[in-house]
């Protein structure tokens, strides 16, 4: 029994090793390249926004996308990108991520034609390839959390993007933490597709040019 449970810590040791490399390694390759100040970040012609619920299963407002979108329109209205592609997850007809953050942008004065929708942001992987496969862009600005921006922009990286980060503010409390260590986890699933698995998005399609009207 003791030498199971010996067997067992190391195995649990390893694996936790594993995870923490893995996010520490993503970390450092993002360094420099994400900002939390609009005024230090350079324009770029487009800024991604990395999508979620804009509701909580509780009906409370989901702080992570809130606080996402009012970047993405602090972005805006001080000149660091023309256009705003909002990438999410349109996969049932009564859940609809681009058009929850569509109407939350212009809610906050950002043009209609000035925002474009991905509905095929099923991830972020798919979300990055997406941003140059189907818009076209190779340089652009991605707008999430710090920790989601870092994951990004390795991605970007892998595809040969040259992708910055703004920094929206962060959520603390058990939401937050719980969303931490899921981010964890996702950083191995990020290692795994990008250098072993080479995942594709799950779904690409026709160019979609920015300067048409929508």
């Amino acid at each position: 029994m003791a030498i199971l449970f010996s067997l067992a810590l190391i195995g649990l040791i390893s694996v936790l090793g594993i995870v923490l490399a893995c996010d520490r390694w993503i970390s450092s390759k993002a360094e420099n390249l994400h900002f939390s100040r609009v005024e230090e970040l350079p324009k770029r012609e487009a800024a991604l926004v990395l999508g979620c619920s804009e509701k909580l299963a509780s009906g409370r407002t989901n702080l992570f996308f809130k606080y996402r979108i009012e970047a993405a329109a602090a972005l805006y209205r001080a000149g660091k990108c023309n256009y705003i592609i909002v990438s999410g997850d349109n996969s049932r007809a009564d859940y609809d991520e681009p058009a929850q953050m569509t109407s939350a942008l212009t809610g906050l004065g950002v043009p209609p034609n000035r925002v474009k929708a991905d509905c095929a942001g099923f991830r972020t992987l798919d979300s990055i390839v997406r941003a140059n496969a189907i818009f076209d862009q190779s340089d652009f600005i991605v707008v999430s959390q710090r920790f989601h921006n870092e994951r990004a922009i390795y991605i970007g990286q892998q595809k040969h993007l040259d992708i910055i980060g703004f920094d929206a503010r962060d959520v603390s409390r058990s939401g937050g933490i719980r969303t931490r260590l899921r981010e964890c986890l996702a950083r191995v699933k990020t290692l795994l597709d990008v250098h072993i698995l080479s995942t594709e998005p799950k779904f690409l399609g026709p160019k979609i040019a920015l300067n048409l009207e929508s």
